[in-house]
């Protein structure tokens, strides 16, 4: 047999072998998309219920990025102990566990309503501790199950369209929420999300599990997807303990490609929460829209996020299948997509309200298009710790919506305006850029050492 007829026979085979194979790594990715869409419809209901939420509560603007801070300050403490759960125990489980404590505590939320006051506020800002603390784990998880389910060349694609969700989640909730406080009140919009969660906590028990497990998962899709480096097992390698966790923390800090990594998603992050929690109340206070419009104006650049976020892990994978270093096909689109973000400060400089909405948007389709450090995070986190690893980055990244929140707060409430605040974020983009040229080098997976 000639070369070229033994080369044709193999392209047929792998065709045939393609045929068999079964798929069930895209139901598991779409699993956890609607969990990451609920995820952060849950975080943002407290900018839909804001404006309204204000006013009967007489708080201020500084006393609102406070409560804004709220979810964030657990959501970042319990990023390691969350990282190291699932190390630990079945990530399955935990994950399940998750959602539904999240959506319960979202679902009490709506019960604010029946004080006044200071205690209302007290009430309201421990309930959104609670929320931050039990959606710790889901992140990090994420990650993990994507490591385990696709191999290399599928994982910028894989992790991009979870972390999409986050703008879904506004495209489509925000109408709705915003809807629903119009004509009911925004107590309602707690209560119909903390619903919808426990309903989705008892389908991902159904569904979801591990390659080497899962029972709709023919041995032709495990196969390709090992030979393609996935990891086969969502949990970890390694039953840990504290010390363990010590060490290996100190190890991934002292990694300066990781420590890049890190402080970048810090930077990146503060957009994400700038868009969660101020940006219905600029679009209020700034521009003077309606709530409902205000609902409606947010449709357009999250809508922009969602395509960038597809498109940047398409591009991303696209590069890698091209030839690129892993290295440049993670890093193009991340600091592409963070330049084309700074465009958020040329709102200061127009006055059109569809222009502003307009910037808005290409600097979210920018952001989308950068999001890719999960990606970074299953392509870098040591085999053993996957956990610990998507902790300290998620760590670091929700330090942002402890501090933009409340800098943005105190930025408004001195200056008067948005301002500075655009500016703020803006700038934050550029700091990511510079993360990820000068500081990461080259992205590789991390070897723990024994000792």
């Amino acid at each position: 047999m000639s070369a070229s007829s033994s080369g044709a026979a193999s392209t047929l085979l792998d065709a045939a072998d393609a045929g068999r194979r079964t798929r069930v790594r895209l139901l598991i990715v779409a699993m956890l998309f609607a969990a990451t869409t609920i995820n952060y419809a849950d975080r943002a209901t407290i900018s839909i219920a804001g404006p309204d939420m204000a006013k009967e509560l007489g708080l201020s603007p500084v006393q609102m990025g406070y409560v804004f801070s709220a979810f964030a300050w657990s959501y970042v403490l319990a990023q390691i102990p969350g990282g190291w759960l699932l190390d630990r125990y079945s990530v399955k489980w935990v994950y399940a566990a998750a959602v539904a404590l999240w959506s319960g505590f979202t679902l009490v939320q709506g019960a604010v309503g029946f004080f006044s006051g200071l205690t209302a506020v007290v009430l309201l800002f421990a309930l959104r501790l609670a929320v931050g603390l039990t959606e710790a784990p889901v992140f990090p998880a994420n990650a993990r199950i994507v490591a385990a389910w696709f191999p290399t060349r599928e994982r910028g694609m894989a992790s991009a369209f979870f972390n999409s969700a986050q703008y879904f989640a506004t495209v489509l909730f925000t109408p709705l929420m915003a809807w629903i406080v119009h004509n009911f009140g925004w107590h309602h919009v707690f209560t119909s999300m903390g619903l919808l969660g426990l309903a989705f906590a008892v389908v991902w028990l159904r569904v979801v599990d591990s390659p080497k497990n899962h029972p709709s998962m023919n041995q032709a899709e495990r196969d390709y997807i090992e030979a393609g480096g996935a990891l086969l097992d969502m949990d970890g390698q390694s039953r840990t303990g504290q010390g363990d966790a010590g060490r290996t923390l100190r190890q991934l800090l002292a990694n300066r490609m990781l420590l890049g990594i890190y402080i970048g998603q810090y930077c990146i992050t503060v957009l994400t929460y700038f868009f969660l929690t101020w940006f219905p109340v600029y679009l209020v206070k700034e521009r003077g829209l309606s709530i409902l419009q205000a609902g409606f104006a947010a449709v357009l650049p999250a809508l922009c996020g969602f395509i960038g976020g597809i498109l940047g892990g398409v591009i991303s994978d696209l590069l890698l299948r091209r030839g690129f270093s892993l290295t440049a096909a993670r890093k193009i689109p991340i600091v592409g997509g963070m330049l084309l973000s700074m465009s958020i400060i040329g709102c200061n400089y127009v006055q059109a309200d569809a222009l502003v909405v307009g910037l808005m948007a290409l600097a979210f389709f920018g952001k989308g298009i950068g999001a890719l450090g999960w990606a970074v995070v299953a392509d870098t986190s040591p085999r053993e710790s996957g956990g610990l690893s998507g902790g300290l980055f998620n760590t670091f990244g929700n330090t942002a919506g402890i501090t933009t929140p409340i800098a943005i707060g105190y930025i408004v409430q001195s200056t008067g305006s948005f301002n500075g605040a655009l500016v703020f974020v803006g700038l934050n983009a550029l700091v990511a850029c510079f993360c990820y040229l000068v500081v990461v080098g080259e992205i590789r997976r991390v070897e723990l050492k024994a000792h």
